[in-house]
């Protein structure tokens, strides 16, 4: 059995006995905590999907730790000006193992309703232009010119 969870702004797939990292939370190492954002279930391929969330369900997790991540170094530079910037992230982070997934009413997904045919109207005849016709490749013989009347000296 899985879930699909939203936890602070973040969507995760959790299942029983996982352990993630999320952004921060409230609370001490120890305490309960449970998020009703679950947006989809599935049970034994049971598939329950909410809209937006499954109604009635919940997943239950406990606080393991509260922990920092990996600095992260932000240098910014402009070259030939003088200029040069150098910040430090950790981000926080806590450490939480999920102790079960509730799926009180949670509901199926609808059967698609099978639509009856839509006839369609008889298409009306549409007078057309005649296709043009292709070109051929062979060329026409040219038309000969006539020839060219010789004039007569004049005496």
């Amino acid at each position: 059995m899985y879930a699909i969870v939203e936890i602070a702004g973040q969507q995760f797939k959790v299942e029983k006995d996982q352990q993630i990292f999320v952004h921060q939370l409230e609370g001490k190492a120890g305490d309960k905590v449970e998020f009703s954002d679950v947006l989809l279930i599935d049970d034994g391929g049971k598939i329950a999907v909410g809209a937006p969330a499954v109604e009635g369900a919940k997943v239950t997790a406990k606080i393991v730790e509260h922990a920092k991540g990996d600095k992260v170094i932000v240098f910014k530079k402009k070259r030939r000006k003088g200029y040069a910037v150098k910040n430090g992230h950790r981000q926080k982070f806590t450490k939480i193992a999920i102790d079960g997934i509730t799926a009180k009413g949670a509901k199926k997904p609808a059967a698609k309703k099978e639509e009856a045919p839509v006839k369609e109207a008889p298409k009306k005849a549409v007078a057309t232009k005649p296709a043009a016709k292709k070109s051929t490749t062979a060329k026409k013989p040219a038309a000969k010119k006539p020839a060219a009347k010789k004039e007569e000296p004049k005496a």
